[in-house]
């Protein structure tokens, strides 16, 4: 019962926890009053993105 998770899922994951921690990160900016161009949140999901799938890959063939 000790199967590791199938990469994809992996992926997902570290994709969804980079955006988790970015957009607080953004919210907090935005608490103390700095407008957070729109671009650059773009920005910041697509990095996501390309660190996740890099992560999740790194530790699949690592």
């Amino acid at each position: 019962m000790n199967q590791s998770p199938n990469v994809a899922v992996k992926i997902f994951l570290y994709i969804i926890g980079t955006l988790l921690v970015f957009m607080s990160i953004v919210l907090i900016v935005q608490a103390f009053g700095v407008q957070v161009p729109r671009e650059v949140i773009y920005g910041l999901v697509v990095l996501a993105i390309g660190s996740g799938i890099l992560a999740g890959v790194r530790r699949w063939y690592g």
